[in-house]
Parts: structure tokens; sequence; C-alpha cells
């Protein structure tokens, strides 16, 4: 069956960096689009980044533009979020999300994982 764990999340500092990593499997991982979105507390999902299945044109929303890099290793199954410069707001549940099909997606989203947690703070 589809799996998608993340890791990578924990306690930054304003200005810091972190590195967020999601393993998938149970799919071909080479074929799908793939997406990363966070839920901050008493707030609804909000859909960061993501990318057609060949890793082309990186999309980002404008919360996170310039700050994160989003990034896909195909032969590892590996789904990868580089986040620079945090600030407190980024503090949420980032998820993984899997695409229906290679294309890039905002929404609708197949399957997600648990989370890791993210915080921001001094």
């Amino acid at each position: 069956q589809v799996q998608l764990v993340e890791s990578g999340g924990g306690l930054a500092q304003p200005g810091g960096s972190l590195r967020l990593s999601c393993a998938a499997s149970g799919f071909t991982f080479s074929r799908y689009g793939m997406s990363w979105a966070r839920q901050a507390p008493g707030k609804g999902l909000e859909w960061l980044s993501g990318f057609d299945s060949d890793a082309s044109d990186p999309v980002y929303a404008k919360s996170v533009k310039g700050r994160f890099t989003i990034s896909r290793d195909n032969p590892k199954n590996t789904l990868y979020l580089q986040m620079n410069s945090l600030k407190p707001e980024d503090t949420a549940l980032y998820f993984c999300v899997k695409c229906p099909n290679r294309r890039l997606c905002r929404s609708n989203y197949d399957y997600w994982g648990q989370g890791t947690q993210v915080t921001v703070s001094s």
C-alpha cells in the first residue's frame, strides 16, 4: 500500500533552516506529481510547493517562495523540502502529499503521510 513517511522536523530558531524528507513506497514514485503542504494550529491545510513527476518547473506558494526549495530523488523514492530563513509563522505540521497523476497538484491529493512537526521559536 502507499506509504509516505516524513522526517526532519524539529525546533528551529527564526532565520534558521531545516530539511524535510519524505520516503515514499507502495507506488511508482517517478510517475506521480508530489507536493508539500502544512497545517498550522487552528488553520486549514496550506499547499506549499510541488512539481510534476519529472521534477520540472517547481511551483511555490507566495508564503514560501524564495525561502523553501522542493526537490525529489526518483531513484531513492524520496521527496525533500529545504526550508531556509524560517519564521515563527512557519510553525506547523508538514505533510508530504501524493498527486493522483503525473501532474503537479495543489489540492485533490490522494495520499499523505502522518506529518512532521516544525516549530520555529527563539
